[in-house]
């Protein structure tokens, strides 16, 4: 693992959120990358070597759907852990995260202290004293 708690790419095409999630886990004390869609993530990946993504399901080129599927597909990405945040809260959508592979599904709007503690248990960072 790099220093600190690890590396996190952060895919969402709203750049609130974005900004929002990557200020969040900077003072975490993670290294944040970011991408602006599905195609984004895959073009910057290999480079980047997050230990987790944090991934929108609706995106404009590329869609958090797609681009999970082909992040487990490839065996390169394979094994990198992958939460998607999206506003999509119906257990259809939960169901196909869990299809496609996915190790967290959060919902907007998200607690930051709780995607917080998603990112650090699947990062294996250890616990804050604030968990």
């Amino acid at each position: 693992m790099t220093q600190g708690l690890g590396r996190v790419l952060v895919v969402d095409d709203d750049e609130v959120i974005r900004q929002l999630i990557a200020v969040n886990l900077t003072l975490e004390g993670f290294e944040v990358f970011t991408a602006v869609d599905g195609q984004d993530c895959l073009d910057r990946v290999e480079d980047v070597k997050p230990d987790v993504i944090t991934l929108d399901v609706m995106m404009p080129r590329l869609d958090g759907w797609v681009t999970a599927t082909q992040l487990r597909r490839n065996p390169v990405t394979a094994g990198i852990k992958v939460v998607l945040i999206t506003a999509r809260a119906q257990e259809d959508d939960r169901n196909r995260g869990r299809q496609v592979g996915v190790d967290a599904y959060l919902t907007k709007p998200f607690d930051p202290a709780e995607m917080i503690r998603v990112v650090r248990e699947l990062a294996g960072a250890p616990s804050s004293a604030f968990d």
